[in-house]
């Protein structure tokens, strides 16, 4: 893979740059994007589905290690410069492709099943990123994924956690996270100023059961974000919000009982299981 000084050089001789809106930032170090690679759970007759190719760096010992690489890439100049410089193997295609339109149930009908992610993700659209591999669970089998140590936190975060969010009950009902390694800044070009982590999702559709009632998924992230959206107020006061979708005080009181929630908790006190149950509740 490139290091430092051959990713500033190309990108000088290329006339490129690395986007700030597009919060690019390249691995420099072998050893890291190595690691990465093997705690990622690819295996050699897998098909990856890499999410920004950038310079190369993780492309590279992905394309060693499985049968064929998917490199989805938004920026054309960095396309062009390895059209140019012919440095991807012949197991990877590379396509220009905004990540937050790429059409994943397209993509694993391609693959032939649920997609394998890699990715170092632009800190600009981790968040919107996340939502929308949430939205395609179902596509989705796992995604290794490079991300702000902050939203690595709030993805992990225990409920009563000040971390503790939207993005943590939502994945929480749908996916296995674990923390795979920390990167600290002096391992990119350019230097970001914050830590960062590599964190692997595993998608699970929970199995209903006592514990984990079958659910309106909608039903459910809406009730969830009307939830956080003013979080230091008790359920009682931030779901009535839920007005607004057609359900009124007193069946949200009524579905707040059913579930066995007291109404004066908050949104960072329930876990995702007891979201589940007041979803179902409240669809019935």
């Amino acid at each position: 893979m490139p290091d430092e000084t051959q990713i500033k050089q190309a990108l000088t001789r290329h006339r490129l740059a690395p986007s700030k809106d597009r919060g690019q930032n390249f691995l420099i170090h072998n050893h890291v994007t190595t690691r990465i690679v093997e705690k990622s759970g690819a295996q050699p007759e897998d098909t990856i589905v890499e999410l920004g190719v950038g310079m190369g760096s993780l492309t590279l010992p992905l394309a060693a290690r499985v049968r064929h690489v998917i490199g989805l890439e938004i920026d054309r100049g960095i396309i062009a410069y390895h059209r140019e410089v012919n440095d991807l193997p012949a197991n990877v295609d590379l396509r220009h492709q905004d990540l937050l339109t790429a059409d994943y149930p397209a993509l694993a009908a391609e693959c032939g099943g649920r997609l394998k992610i890699v990715a170092n993700l632009p800190y600009s659209i981790t968040n919107p990123l996340l939502f929308r591999l949430i939205e395609h669970r179902q596509q989705v089998e796992w995604a290794t994924l490079m991300v702000q140590k902050e939203v690595g936190q709030r993805l992990l975060a225990q409920h009563s956690t000040k971390e503790y969010g939207i993005l943590s009950v939502l994945f929480g009902a749908c996916a296995r996270i674990e923390k795979l390694l920390g990167v600290g800044p002096g391992n990119f070009y350019p230097r970001p100023k914050v830590d960062s982590v590599v964190i692997r999702i595993v998608f699970t559709p929970p199995e209903p059961s006592a514990n984990t009632p079958a659910f309106d998924f909608k039903l459910f992230r809406r009730l969830v974000e009307t939830a956080f959206q003013q979080r230091r107020k008790t359920l009682r006061n931030s779901l009535n919000a839920m007005e607004q979708f057609g359900h009124r005080r007193e069946t949200i009181a009524r579905a707040l009982a059913a579930a066995g929630i007291v109404p004066t908790r908050r949104a960072e006190n329930l876990t995702a299981n007891d979201f589940a149950r007041l979803a179902t509740n409240l669809k019935e």
